[in-house]
């Protein structure tokens, strides 16, 4: 089972280092063998090569089995020119390994109910939603430019879609929805946004292929209202690439906190990308401050989607569960009563909890 690591900036390499724990102590319990490699993308690619994404990087990337990636990015690479920075990188790492559906689990622990920012009756016994996001189209793959000079300049960014885009991450989702509570709610801008007609017409036509699956249909705006409001309504989402975006990062702060969500990103043949949906934190970086859980969590991910590993993704989501039974916390979410810890011993706890 070949891994690429791809630790990247700001907290990146802190974070993998634990999730590395995590696989060595899996690696242990079912006897089998994970090879690394290690490679380079974002501003630590870019200070080295002057490229975001090297070609080396994507050769070993494509000879793996799974890609497990840190964070990519920081203030330090801000003012490059935007096929320069390093989130150039991630989306493009995207487009060449063709992974076009992102699955973000929204999980609230029961130990962390009092970390969300919502009142305990509207969490209910806790929350499990799924959005899936397109990942390869939309706005930010679509045509962009500038031009004209001072007051009369313009920027434009495109928003296209082919029915084909759009059906094969909606079987997804909807083969998601099948396997849990068989509910899925796809969000569009249908009322504004002529993509979005398309879409919700894609939605429509594929519907009647999953009858046991309840669809309904919601607009972004009111969707990112909803999500505060009545947040266990939801099982799956599905949704275009921007709009995926925002309402997975307000998901999770359903949970607590950014630290806590992983996310994959899968296609139809090439290896899966694997990542927590944080940023790179370059304000803590090297403090061993960062909370590792949604990289370990990651690695869950990666056990059940590339490696058929279901009892080993269940070992690490219990381990995770048992630690913060144990009452320790990282900072970001640390509550009155509970024991602060560092990155470093976070993911050696769990580690030794599989």
């Amino acid at each position: 089972m070949r891994i690429a690591l791809i630790p990247g900036d700001g907290i990146g390499p802190e974070i993998i280092e634990q999730a590395l724990k995590v696989l060595d102590a899996i690696s242990r319990k079912y006897n089998v063998k994970f090879t690394f490699k290690e490679t380079l993308m974002g501003g630590v690619a870019i200070d080295k090569s002057g490229m975001p994404l090297p070609e080396e990087t994507l050769k070993v990337c494509m000879e793996s089995d799974a890609v497990l990636l840190g964070a990519v990015g920081g203030e330090k690479w801000d003012n490059l020119p935007g096929h320069l920075r390093p989130e150039a990188g991630l989306l493009g790492i995207r487009k060449a390994l063709g992974v076009f559906a992102n699955l973000r689990p929204a999980i609230l622990f029961p130990q962390l109910k009092e970390a969300s920012t919502l009142k305990g009756e509207v969490l209910g016994d806790g929350l499990d939603i799924m959005v899936v996001r397109e990942l390869t189209g939309g706005l930010y793959f679509g045509d962009k430019g500038r031009e004209g000079q001072g007051d009369s300049m313009k920027a434009w960014d495109t928003m296209e879609y082919s029915s084909r885009e759009i059906e094969r991450i909606v079987r997804v989702a909807f083969e998601l929805a099948r396997k849990r509570n068989k509910k899925l709610t796809s969000v569009d801008k249908a009322n504004v946004l002529e993509s979005s007609r398309l879409w919700r017409e894609v939605v429509l036509a594929v519907a009647p292929d999953y009858p046991e699956v309840e669809l309904n249909h919601m607009y972004v705006d009111n969707a990112a209202m909803q999500l505060i409001r009545n947040p266990k309504q939801f099982d799956v989402i599905v949704t275009e690439n921007m709009f995926g975006d925002i309402l997975s990062d307000e998901a999770s702060m359903l949970t607590g906190s950014l630290g806590m969500l992983p996310s994959a990103s899968l296609g139809d043949k090439n290896p899966g990308i694997y990542e927590p949906i944080h940023g790179s934190a370059p304000d803590i970086a090297g403090q061993d401050k960062a909370n590792p859980i949604a990289t370990i969590m990651s690695v869950a991910m990666m056990l059940r989607y590339s490696f058929d590993m279901f009892d080993g993704a269940a070992d690490i989501e219990r381990a995770v569960s048992s630690v913060l039974d144990m009452g320790y916390r990282t900072g970001d979410i640390m509550e009155p009563g509970m024991k602060e810890i560092g990155t470093d011993r976070m993911g050696s706890l769990i580690a030794q909890e599989i």
